[in-house]
């Protein structure tokens, strides 16, 4: 089947009877880099299967996360709309809750594609609100077996809370944590094959602790690399293998053209794991240079979406309404979304005009003179990033100013030389602190 045109799947030609709504899977990878995918490191890693995706679907060479950090990101991935709007601004559920859940008016696309009839379910890391009305199962999923951000668990030993045990105080499970994940997802996917379905797999991999087991780590070693970039390799390694059995999985159950796969990562890699190659962006996790919030991102649905890459600005926010678009769901926001449907991209000669996009972290309660983004076309205005630990006082440390096309390393500071864009985009950047912080502070 050719390219056809959006909403085909609930619009065939003018017809009244259509096809089934395409299936939706959104997999989101933990502090992995652009550079960690073979497909854009010569080859120092083995990702056959995000290669595949790449190769037959849609890479979006300029895709960013919404923070630089997990909790964040994930909230403007699932709401359309920029975290600290959310209430989603910082990291440990336990000693932040306030911090780190959904306010109650937020609606995620889970919401969304429950209330059109979809089954929905989550498999991997809830990172966006503990308490009652906020886990998970409050939150449009359905079906569910997850660990929580701050469990302080690891890859042989976690707790794993499923749909019987959300309450309880389930047991610790001693199998690989990525190879049970793989496989629930799986399960969900042959569970609901009958029916429409939204799955979202939210890996660990690569995330800290870095754990792996000791044979998929060898090659790695014996190549090279140090003992922990060795063990960040292998737990890709072991990710991608168990995405091959998923896409496998899809095809035996004749799935193949009616399902949407993204792939992404929440932001770029950990600071504090060795440096290892990633094309060699500015920062990592926790800052908002290009290196923390620039990410990997592919759209993958054979026979819809022709295969290719594109070079315009995407965001988090955007995947939801794009999501609306594409499979032709009926929702009418309560509250503004700040994304816009790039559906037009996923069409052989479609454009995109993207906005100026926003970015700003540090733990805790939101200060917006420190770790602050704007990116308004090629031009990125950066208040520097100061600390990953909780903060003290204002910064006065100077913007900096890049033109990220021909500088994507941001090696080049154009402040001094163009004062007058330096102070437009403060500006606008300011205004923008201004408004998320107020809406930040609602009360829904």
């Amino acid at each position: 089947m050719k390219l056809i045109p959006l909403l085909a799947f609930m619009l065939l030609s003018g017809a009244a009877a259509c096809a089934a709504p395409p299936n939706v899977i959104v997999i989101l990878a933990d502090d992995m880099a652009i550079g960690d995918i073979a497909a854009f490191n010569q080859g120092i890693t083995r990702t056959p299967t995000l290669d595949r995706l790449i190769a037959e679907g849609l890479w979006f060479d300029r895709a960013y996360s919404g923070s630089p950090v997990c909790s964040p990101s994930r909230a403007a991935l699932l709401t359309g709309r920029y975290p600290h709007r959310t209430g989603v601004v910082s990291l440990n559920l336990s000693t932040e809750p306030s911090l780190t859940r959904l306010k109650q008016d937020e609606v995620t696309m889970a919401d969304v594609f429950a209330a059109n009839g979809y089954a929905t379910g989550l498999v991997g890391k809830w990172h966006t609100g503990l308490g009652q009305g906020y886990g998970p199962k409050a939150r449009g999923f359905q079906e569910v077996a997850v660990f929580h951000g701050s469990d302080n668990g690891g890859y042989q030993r976690y707790i794993l809370h499923t749909d019987d045990e959300m309450e309880e105080k389930p047991k610790p499970q001693e199998r690989y944590l990525t190879d049970e994940l793989n496989e629930r997802a799986i399960a969900f996917v042959r569970r609901h094959a009958e029916e429409p379905f939204f799955l979202h797999l939210a890996h660990y991999a690569p995330h800290r602790p870095l754990e792996a087991p000791e044979e998929a780590i060898a090659p790695y070693l014996k190549a090279g690399f140090e003992r922990e970039v060795a063990t960040v390799y292998a737990m890709i390694d072991i990710m991608d293998r168990g995405l091959g059995e998923l896409m496998a999985t899809i095809h035996e159950l004749g799935l193949r053209e009616r399902t949407l796969v993204i792939f992404a990562s929440d932001n770029g890699p950990d600071m504090l794991v060795p440096k290892r190659y990633n094309r060699d962006l500015r920062g990592s996790k926790y800052t908002t240079y290009e290196g923390g919030i620039h990410v990997p991102f592919i759209m993958h649905w054979p026979g819809t979406i022709q295969s290719g890459r594109r070079n315009e600005v995407v965001h988090f926010t955007d995947v939801l309404p794009t999501l609306m678009e594409v499979c032709g769901l009926k929702h009418t926001p309560s509250l503004p979304l700040d994304g816009r449907s790039c559906a037009a991209l996923l069409k052989t000669g479609g454009t995109f005009d993207s906005p100026p996009r926003f970015w700003q972290w540090n733990r805790h309660e939101p200060n917006y003179s420190h770790n602050a983004a704007m990116r308004d076309g090629p031009w990125k205005l950066v208040k520097p990033f100061v600390t990953k630990d909780k903060i003290k006082g204002d910064s006065d440390a100077p913007l900096q100013l890049f033109d990220v096309e021909t500088d994507p390393s941001e090696t080049n500071d154009l402040a001094k030389t163009q004062p007058e864009r330096v102070q437009v985009m403060r500006e606008a950047l300011d205004a923008w602190s201004r408004e998320v912080e107020r809406d930040r502070n609602r009360t829904p």
